[in-house]
């Protein structure tokens, strides 16, 4: 179970999130401000941070910058009624991971903490196990029913990549550089046939498919969840 920290100096909006959250599994902490929040980091195990921009004492933005200077990666969901473009730029450069615009839909806050959770579970076991599939991104391995197999080191990476964002887009371009690097001498063409040597080898696992998206370039998509 999963401790999250929801830090929101209006009392209502608190209790309601941390209600919202207990119902759905996770246990919560609550704090009022910045300053109160990192009493409670100090003192109890935290997960995930749920974080308000405006509060007095210390904002979220101040407490975010402190967390990120302190070496912290503790996954934080920003909160804010604000919409300006300047705001929203703010919180990504002090060190937040993700952001929602107050009024929002709580399906979708739900959602955005499952996959900041499973994101930081990711980068801390560097394992990633999707159904009955799991990979290990210290021996370049895949474990599937039983059986491993260490992949190339590209395609292990390539795969990897997919999987721990289901259902985003990224171009050819975006995983030659990530994957090969920008000074690489190969070309895009590189990235389609080690897609498809990922579908041969991969053909009889039904727990994620990898999609062409016709002129953007690829996404995994998860069949486990």
């Amino acid at each position: 179970m999963f401790d999250i920290l929801v830090v929101e100096d209006d009392k209502n909006t608190r209790k309601l999130l941390t209600t919202i959250l207990k119902n759905h599994g996770y246990n919560t902490l609550e704090a009022r401000d910045g300053e109160e929040a990192l009493d409670m980091l100090d003192h109890n195990h935290v997960d995930l941070m749920v974080l308000d921009v405006m509060m007095p004492r210390m904002d979220g933005f101040s407490l975010t910058r402190t967390l990120r200077e302190a070496g912290s990666q503790l996954p934080i969901l920003m909160l804010s009624a604000k919409q300006n473009v300047v705001d929203i730029k703010q919180g990504f450069v002090v060190g937040i991971d993700d952001y929602l615009t107050k009024p929002f839909d709580f399906d979708v806050l739900l959602l955005r903490i499952k996959a900041l959770l499973r994101r930081s579970k990711i980068v801390t076991e560097n394992k990633l196990v999707v159904g009955q599939v799991e990979l290990d991104y210290n021996s370049y391995t895949v474990i599937y029913k039983g059986t491993t197999e260490q992949l190339p080191q590209k395609e292990f990476l390539l795969l990897f990549k997919l999987l721990s964002y289901p259902d985003m887009v990224f171009t050819r371009l975006q995983l030659m550089d990530e994957i090969w690097g920008m000074d690489a001498e190969s070309d895009e063409h590189t990235v389609n046939v080690h897609i498809n040597r990922l579908r041969t080898r991969f053909q009889d696992v039904r727990d994620f498919e990898i999609v062409t998206v016709r002129g953007l370039g690829y996404k995994a998509v998860r069949h486990d969840e």
